[in-house]
C-alpha cells in the first residue's frame, strides 16, 4: 500500500489531531504518503486534499477540533456526489482510507467502500461516545471534563444563592455525558434520553434533596424526553413556587479545548492500529478500546448497533443523595 488517505467528518471532536497525527507519522515511519482530505466527504467530492507530511502534523496533538476541517455532505447521499468522490479518490491512486468520526462518518466509509472496493478503517470520534463496538471514543473524556470544570463554577453560584439549576449537556439521542457528568459534579439528580422522565417524581427529588442543602444540581441531556432544562426547569416551576430555579445549556464548549491525557493516547494508539491494519489488508472494521485493549468490529455492526450507558448508575446517584 503506497497512499493512504485520511478524512475527518461530522461534528468534530477533542482528540482528533492526536489521530490525524498518528496515521500521518505511522504512515512515513513506513514508507507510505498520507494524504489528507479536507473537510470530510465534502471535501472528497470537491477534490479538495493534499499529501501530508511530517511537519504538517507536528505539534498539533495538543489542539481541539481537525485542522482537516469537518462538513455536512448532503451530495454525499447521491450516487452521482459518490461518484466525484470516487473519480477523485481514483485520480490520486488511494488505496486505502481511514475515517474518523461517528455513525454518519462510518455509514458514508461503508457505502464508499462498497462501491469502489477500496479498503476503509473507521476512528471513532464523536464526544457523544454512543458508537457500538468501544468503550470509550475519541472527544468524549475531554467534553466530560469541560462539563464537570463548568458544573463546579455553577455550584459555586448556585450555593451562594441557594439555587436549583438544571443544567444542560449534549447527547441528543444518548445519555452518556449527563450521566458520567452528573457522578462525577455531584450532581443530584440526571436526566437523560435511556430513561423517561417523570416530572411528578422528579418534583418529589428536589424537595427531598434539596432539605438542608444549599444547592442542587440537575444534570439534563438536551435529547431527554422531558424536554430542554428550561422546558423541564418551567414544568417543574409550579411545583415548586418556593425555589429559586435557574437553567444553563452548556452547548458547543463541549467540543472545544485542549483533549485531555486519555483522549490523547486513545486517538494516538487507534491512529497507530488504523495503519496497521491496513497494511495487514483488513478492512470494513471500526477500531474500538475494551478495557485497556484495541478491539475491532464490522463497520456495518458499529453502523446498526448503538452504545448505551450504564443505566444501573441512576441507582448510584440515587442512593449518594439520600439523606
Amino acid at each position: 500500500m503506497k497512499r493512504i488517505a485520511l478524512l475527518t467528518s461530522g461534528g468534530d471532536s477533542p482528540g482528533m489531531n492526536a489521530g490525524i497525527r498518528a496515521v500521518v507519522k505511522y504512515c512515513l515511519y513506513y514508507g507510505i504518503e498520507p494524504f489528507g482530505i479536507y473537510d470530510g466527504y465534502q471535501g472528497m467530492i470537491d477534490g479538495r486534499g493534499k499529501i501530508l507530511t511530517y511537519d504538517d502534523v507536528n505539534n498539533i496533538i495538543q489542539f481541539g477540533g481537525t485542522i482537516l476541517g469537518s462538513a455536512r455532505c448532503a451530495d454525499f447521499k447521491t450516487k452521482e456526489g459518490r461518484a466525484k468522490a470516487i473519480s477523485y479518490l481514483r485520480s490520486e491512486e488511494i488505496e486505502g482510507l481511514i475515517v474518523i468520526g461517528g455513525d454518519g462518518t462510518y455509514t458514508g466509509a461503508k457505502i464508499l467502500g462498497e462501491e469502489m472496493n477500496i479498503p476503509i478503517i473507521g476512528m471513532p470520534g464523536t464526544i457523544d461516545n454512543d458508537l457500538f463496538g468501544t468503550e470509550y471514543t475519541i472527544g468524549f473524556d475531554t467534553a466530560l471534563n469541560t462539563v464537570i470544570d463548568a458544573v463546579d463554577k455553577i455550584r459555586d453560584t448556585a450555593t451562594s444563592h441557594h439555587r436549583v439549576f438544571f443544567v444542560e449537556v449534549m447527547g441528543r439521542d444518548a445519555g452518556f455525558i449527563a450521566l458520567y457528568a452528573a457522578i462525577a459534579s455531584g450532581a443530584e439528580s440526571v436526566l437523560i434520553p435511556e430513561e423517561i422522565t417523570d416530572i411528578e417524581k422528579l418534583v418529589n427529588d428536589i424537595k427531598t434533596q434539596n432539605k438542608g442543602k444549599r444547592s442542587t444540581i440537575i444534570m439534563v441531556a438536551e435529547g431527554d424526553d422531558g424536554g430542554d432544562a428550561f422546558e423541564i426547569m418551567n414544568k417543574v416551576k409550579p411545583y415548586l413556587p418556593e425555589f429559586d430555579l435557574r437553567h444553563s445549556v452548556l452547548g458547543h464548549i463541549q467540543r472545544g479545548g485542549s483533549p485531555s491525557a486519555v483522549d490523547r493516547i486513545n486517538a494516538t494508539m487507534m491512529g497507530a492500529y488504523a495503519v496497521d491494519l491496513l497494511k495487514e489488508g483488513k478492512s470494513h472494521l471500526a477500531i474500538g478500546i475494551i478495557g485497556k485493549d484495541l478491539v475491532t468490529c464490522p463497520i456495518v455492526d458499529a453502523i446498526k448497533g448503538h452504545g448505551q450507558p450504564n443505566l444501573s448508575h441512576l441507582q448510584l446517584i440515587e442512593k449518594l443523595r439520600t439523606r
